[in-house]
């Protein structure tokens, strides 16, 4: 996966702090394409990945999320795909709802999970060739530039709302 951008123009608005970096990226982030977003959280776990070790599995009750790892691991790499589009679509379906009673910790292990099976290739990962858009490289370097607490809080952010609260 390639992607370039031009740091100097990210959030050339005036009003950008670093007191509203993170929901700003966050905003940018939840506004990018169902595959945009995925293929994100792919570069950013590939990236960050030692650095979230600590943050996410550590913080998250992971043996709840192992069952659905699990069952998506037996899925076929086309299926894979779609559960992951459903959780950022938010599309009512069994596994969404699964994902939705997680902990906001929790999802951040999982896709954190997630994001290890694929680069095992135990779990379909974003092809090599895949063409990030402008959006979407703009909040990769954004979230580059966010400092370490303020990643992870942009991630908890950004994977909190996905998946299917079967209680609301």
């Amino acid at each position: 996966m390639t992607f370039t951008a031009n740091p100097s123009t990210l959030f050339s608005n005036p009003t950008y702090t670093s007191a509203n970096a993170v929901a700003q990226t966050t905003a940018q982030f939840k506004r990018l394409s169902v595959d945009d977003q995925l293929a994100a959280l792919w570069f950013i776990y590939k990236q960050l990945g030692r650095s979230i070790t600590p943050a996410a599995p550590g913080a998250a009750r992971l043996q709840l999320a192992e069952g659905l790892l699990e069952q998506i691991k037996q899925m076929p790499p086309a299926s894979q795909l779609q559960v992951m589009r459903d959780l950022v679509l938010g599309t009512n379906t069994p596994l969404t709802r699964a994902y939705g009673v997680f902990s906001a910790n929790t999802k951040l292990g999982f896709w954190y999970q997630l994001a290890e099976l694929m680069k095992e290739g135990t779990v379909i990962p974003v092809p090599d060739n895949y063409k990030l858009s402008a959006d979407a490289a703009q909040v990769i370097c954004a979230i580059e530039r966010l400092e370490f607490n303020q990643q992870i809080t942009m991630l908890r952010n950004a994977v909190v709302d996905m998946g299917v609260d079967p209680l609301a």
